[in-house]
C-alpha cells in the first residue's frame, strides 16, 4: 500500500520546541482541548487556521525537547504529514506512534513557501512542490515506521499483532 500525503503547507523554522507545540499550560485543560493552544505562543490563532489534510514543514532540530505528545496534538490539529530538515529523534517516534508519517528532509524548506501543496511519498522519499514545481528526494521512511503508520500506530499495531490486549482491564481482571 502507498503511503502518499498531498496538502496544504505550514512552515515553521529551526529549533522549534515541544513545549511551542504543547506548552505546560495545555496539561491543565481537558485532554480534548490541549490542541488549542498549539504553537500559540509564536503562531496565535494557527490551531483555527490549519484544515485536515495540511502538511507541516520544520527547520533544523524540529521538536527538540522533552517527550511531550507532540505527534497527537498535531494530528488533532488536522496536520497529516510532517517533514523537516531535521526532526528530532523523540519527536519522529511521537509522531509515527499515533500514525502521522514524519520525515527527514534536507532541502525541504527551500523548496516551499507556505501556502504550497505538497505531496510526500514516504515510501519512496519522494518530496514535490506542486504549486512552484520542483521535487526533492530524501531517505525514504523505514518499512517498520510505514507498518506503524498503516496499522494506525503502534498501539494498533500490537494489538493487531497480538501483543498487548485491546482492553488491558479486561486483560488484567483474568
Amino acid at each position: 500500500m502507498d503511503l502518499v500525503r498531498e496538502g496544504r503547507v505550514w512552515k515553521f523554522g529551526d529549533q522549534i520546541n515541544t513545549d511551542l507545540m504543547l506548552p505546560g499550560s495545555a496539561f491543565r485543560l481537558p485532554k480534548e482541548e490541549q490542541h488549542m493552544l498549539c504553537f500559540e505562543a509564536i503562531r496565535p490563532g494557527w490551531v483555527k487556521e490549519v484544515r485536515e489534510g495540511d502538511i507541516l514543514i520544520g527547520g533544523r532540530n524540529f521538536g527538540l525537547g522533552s517527550g511531550r505528545p507532540v505527534g497527537a496534538v498535531l494530528h488533532t490539529c488536522g496536520i497529516r504529514a510532517v517533514l523537516a530538515e531535521s526532526i528530532n529523534g523523540l519527536c519522529l517516534r511521537n509522531c509515527i506512534n499515533v500514525s502521522l508519517p514524519a520525515m527527514n528532509c534536507p532541502g525541504v524548506s527551500a523548496l516551499f513557501e507556505e501556502g504550497d501543496t505538497a505531496r510526500i511519498d514516504f515510501r519512496r522519499g519522494r518530496v514535490e512542490n506542486l504549486t512552484r514545481g520542483g521535487e526533492i528526494d530524501a531517505m525514504p521512511l523505514p518499512g517498520i515506521l510505514v507498518d506503524i503508520v498503516q496499522a494506525g500506530g503502534i498501539v494498533e499495531m500490537l494489538i493487531a499483532q497480538g501483543f498487548i490486549e485491546s482492553e488491558p482491564f479486561l486483560a488484567a481482571r483474568s
